[in-house]
């Protein structure tokens, strides 16, 4: 069980040095993927996200979603 919580922990550090990250970045470059919305899902969704640190930063709009499934 001892591991199990020391995984944690570093589970925590890791997102936590992820999420000060992604506030800092400018979100400049973005694109629209099929992205889980959350860690423990796993249906996708198609999403606007950052390709410098992979936040979601949007909703698309419809005609950006039929162009992503034609691509």
């Amino acid at each position: 069980m001892i591991k199990i919580a020391k995984l944690i922990e570093s589970r925590q550090k890791i997102d936590k040095k992820i999420e000060d990250i992604q506030k800092r970045c400018p979100h400049s470059n973005k694109s629209v993927k099929a992205v889980r919305e959350h860690v423990d899902s796993s249906i996708p969704v198609i999403r606007w996200v950052c390709d410098d640190c992979l936040r979601i930063v949007g909703y698309p709009t419809p005609q950006e979603e039929e162009k992503y499934f034609n691509e």
